[in-house]
């Protein structure tokens, strides 16, 4: 059974940075993409970033590009999410997912194309 761990979130202010981790653990990943989302309240969830396993493949939302970076320990199985120069609408909880990548474009967009979740973590960011 795949799990997935975040951590890092927190409270931070506008223009700072904080750096995400999914911990992956009970499969293996080789095939897999890892995404980032988000949810603030009142919202949906919304598509953030995604790499593939083999870390060349990197997906991210006109919101966050150039902002964050995503990236990837194969031997840590962990994902990291960089985010830099955050803003207040930034704010949200930020979870991770994981999906066997499949044929087709944009279905890494849509959280109904993963299969994996993690818990959730918070982040904060103050004006």
């Amino acid at each position: 059974q795949v799990q997935l761990v975040e951590s890092g979130g927190g409270s931070v202010q506008a223009g700072g940075s904080l750096r995400l981790s999914c911990a992956a653990s009970g499969g293996t990943f080789s095939y897999y993409a890892i995404g980032w989302f988000r949810q603030a309240p009142g919202k949906e969830r919304e598509f953030v970033s995604m790499i593939h396993w083999n870390g060349i493949n990197t997906i991210y939302s006109d919101s966050v590009k150039g902002r964050f970076t995503i990236s990837r320990d194969s031997a840590k199985n962990t994902v990291y999410l960089q985010m830099n120069s955050l803003k207040p609408e930034d704010s949200a909880v930020y979870y991770c997912a994981a999906a066997l990548v499949r044929s087709g474009s944009g279905w890494y967009r849509s959280s109904s194309g993963y299969d994996y979740w993690g818990q959730g973590t918070q982040v904060t960011v103050s004006s």
